[in-house]
């Protein structure tokens, strides 16, 4: 019986050895507001698969048009070193459209991929979060009215700030020429532009507004929706996501193009 308390300390030992690193693990990982931070910043050292859905009405000279657009947008940080990251974020988008085309009453297929490398250094520089490089367009549209049939290449690059109150602001932008592709399609030479704010209101709650601005040098217009949208960081099972949803107003858009939409969006999250 004298033994008894040295059996008692030992089996107390081995329960607290496996509770502590599990306790450990969930002191570690990060909460809503920080995922979410993350998620803000286009560049984020974190690996993200957004799943963005965005519905377009009033298409076409009748108005009565309309299109579903699923953009599959994984972001992957590689380290460089111990001061460069690189990010690829990749836009591949499948589309479905209805009484656009004259003629044609539905279209559904595979868009033209866009494909970019930001190169960015891992700390911030004058505050700045910044990061740039190439980016471009790979003609993987499965039909004529869903791509550009042209391969090309530009320049892109990001700049945002986050400040401690938890707001982040910053601009991204790239401009891509076409270099190679089908002789019968027009060339490519369009830019992107899109400054966007966003707000963590707690708990993984984050409020969002953005231009997603374009310009085509080779038609001459502008493409300018306003998106405003709300997202939540949760869980589900043992995954990290966020998901929510808004709608987008068009300022601007050539003739027969939508004015106003929604979008819903699903982010598998995976911290590292």
């Amino acid at each position: 019986m004298k033994h008894q308390p040295c059996r008692d300390a030992l089996v107390l030992a081995a329960i607290c050895s496996l509770w502590v690193p599990r306790a450990a693990d969930a002191a570690a990982e990060p909460s809503a507001d920080e995922l979410a931070t993350k998620l803000a910043n286009p560049v984020a050292n974190m690996i993200s698969v957004p799943l963005q859905l965005n519905w377009d009405s009033g298409l076409a000279d009748d108005g009565l048009g309309q299109r579903w657009l699923l953009n599959i947008q994984p972001v992957v940080p590689i380290s460089l070193n111990d001061k460069w990251n690189v990010i690829s974020r990749t836009i591949l988008p499948l589309a479905s459209e209805s009484d656009v085309v004259p003629g044609i009453p539905h279209e559904s297929g595979l868009g033209d991929t866009t494909q970019s490398f930001f190169f960015s250094p891992k700390e911030p520089v004058g505050g700045w979060i910044l990061g740039a490089g190439p980016a471009f367009l790979l003609p993987t549209a499965t039909e004529t009215a869903l791509g550009s049939g042209k391969w090309g290449v530009g320049p892109t690059m990001v700049a945002l700030k986050q400040t401690p109150t938890g707001w982040t602001y910053g601009l991204l932008w790239n401009h891509i020429w076409s270099f190679a592709g089908s002789s019968n399609r027009a060339d490519v030479s369009s830019t992107f532009l899109q400054p966007f704010v966003a707000k963590i209101l707690g708990q993984g709650v984050t409020a969002t507004a953005n231009l997603e601005s374009s310009y085509d040098w080779e038609g001459k217009h502008w493409v300018v929706p306003m998106n405003l949208t709300v997202t939540k960081v949760s869980k589900w099972g043992s995954q990290r996501v966020s998901f929510g949803g808004g709608v987008r107003y068009y300022f601007e858009s050539p003739a027969g193009g939508p004015s106003w939409g929604l979008r819903a969006i699903v982010t598998l999250i995976f911290p590292q």
